[in-house]
């Protein structure tokens, strides 16, 4: 057990919310002993703005104080029990409020699920998962908002530090999640974490395979939000985790050479993407984009004399290869996915229409194929820009402008983005007099495939003209309204 601090301190004016007064009336006519624990102090000691999830320890029944606590407020929030696990949760004041008893824990090798024991307040702090977030804020009468901090919790946030109460070998084997969470307050925070317990999540890094891919899968989204997400993938991958976690990116790793001609190293290089979009962007799914743009480039590297390194189709490859594993992780199969998989399919996209000679055509088509994505396709391929040298990176950054520049003037002059057809198929179907059949699809690509090759311009009189004309090719007969 870590060495008790002594520390003299109260934080009475953590606890002005209304919320705390009720919990504090309440466990007082229940004869309690409560405490507000965890997150909620410890992000109110970091100044991180307004929690709104609140952790509350009771030395005795949480179910019989939350109902208490329901009783005594003017709306009588509805109060969820979760009798199995001792707990209760309502919602009060736009927060989520957790109320358990005190307790201890103990569990099996193959279950992070703890068989639990009514326990003391000290109970309860031991099995907490570092010590910042074992310290705790008394909501009784007699100590009014006085800090318990048995581990050194407040040093550790004073000195940025990630450490465990217990012995770290046995706080991660318990519960390997905890392995995942450490990293995340880590990346979240720009905390260390502390050597041995670096060493104690490395040595117990296979014990993540019997965490759900659920729970997994929400803290590598919390990494991926924090302000410099390659943090947590460089700890994630130092302690083997990654590899057993995300095999598609530590695929990346590593440079080869052949008769002098080598490659980068695609892993360190996302890394510095990810950590470039999210300057950028908080969207969570083009976060997962700059992750994952690169995921083709190992099952498609090849060598060859002439021409070196290559990695041909790796946009395609690494866009289907998106589908397996957000399957994997159990993530969200819908137009999530589909964002991602659009944008690691186009990475290299706009790169292409640099040149001073690329065609109005190849812009009209990149606008269409990317839509309501372009901006984002923008983002990500800027944020690939990794080079260090800096006559390089400007004229990078430059070329980018110019793509900017052009599909601006073809947008305003050709309308493409979003792109709907002057000529709907419902148009051809009466023109024709005909049903839906293969010729409509035909005329409707016809038509698109002109207005992007610039051979017509993005309007219906145009449009129109080219339907009659490859409708007659067809062999079909326009119909006049008055037959």
């Amino acid at each position: 057990m870590a060495k008790k601090i002594n520390v003299v301190k109260n934080y009475s004016e953590a606890l002005n919310h209304q919320i705390f007064k009720v919990i504090a009336k309440a466990t007082e006519e229940l004869q309690l002993d409560s405490y507000v624990i965890g997150g909620f102090v410890r992000d109110f000691i970091l100044q991180r703005g307004n929690a709104k999830d609140i952790d509350i320890v009771a030395v005795g029944s949480g179910i019989d104080l939350a109902l208490k606590v329901s009783q005594l407020l003017p709306h009588k929030p509805k109060v969820q029990v979760f009798k199995n696990y001792g707990t209760a949760m309502l919602r009060a004041f736009d927060m989520d409020i957790e109320f358990v008893g005190a307790r201890k824990e103990s569990y099996a090798e193959d279950s992070r699920n703890p068989v639990v024991e009514n326990g003391t307040l000290e109970d309860d702090q031991n099995r907490r998962d570092f010590t910042i977030n074992a310290l705790a804020l008394s909501l009784n009468t007699s100590n009014y908002g006085d800090l318990l901090d048995p581990f050194g919790g407040l040093a550790d946030l004073k000195s940025q530090l990630i450490r465990t109460p217990l012995e770290p070998g046995v706080t991660y084997s318990d519960d390997p999640l905890r392995m995942l969470r450490a990293i995340r307050f880590a990346s979240q925070l720009n905390f260390v974490i502390e050597k041995k317990s670096l060493d104690a999540i490395k040595e117990h890094h296979k014990r993540i395979k019997i965490i759900s891919k659920e729970r997994i899968t929400e803290e590598l989204h919390k990494i991926l939000l924090s302000n410099r997400p390659s943090k947590g993938f460089a700890l994630l991958h130092k302690t083997k985790l990654l590899k057993i976690i995300l095999p598609e990116l530590t695929a990346l790793e590593g440079i080869d050479e052949i008769e002098g001609q080598r490659h980068k190293d695609n892993f360190w290089h996302t890394l510095e993407v990810v950590d470039n979009i999210s300057q950028n962007t908080d969207n969570l799914w083009l976060r997962w984009a700059a992750l994952l743009h690169d995921i083709g480039k190992a099952p498609t590297k090849k060598f060859h004399k002439k021409i070196g390194w290559t990695f041909h189709g790796h946009e395609f490859v690494g866009s289907k290869m998106v589908f397996k594993l957000f399957k994997r992780l159990k993530m969200p199969l819908n137009d999530k996915m589909k964002l991602v998989q659009k944008m690691v399919l186009m990475s290299s996209r706009p790169i292409a229409v640099v040149d001073d000679d690329v065609t109005d055509s190849a812009v009209r088509r990149l606008i269409f194929d990317a839509g309501e994505n372009i901006d984002d396709l923008m983002i990500l391929c800027e944020a690939d820009i990794t080079t260090k040298n800096p006559r390089r990176y400007k004229k990078y950054h430059n070329n980018f402008k110019i793509v900017r520049q052009k599909m601006k003037e073809v947008e305003e002059r050709d309308h493409v983005r979003n792109f709907q057809p002057p000529v709907s198929g419902e148009e051809i179907m009466e023109t024709f007099n005909i049903k839906p059949c293969r010729e409509v699809g035909i005329i409707k690509d016809a038509i698109k495939e002109a207005i992007l090759e610039g051979d017509i311009p993005n309007e219906h009189a145009a449009a129109r003209e080219l339907m009659l004309s490859r409708g007659k090719k067809l062999g079909l007969k326009e119909v006049s309204k008055q037959d």
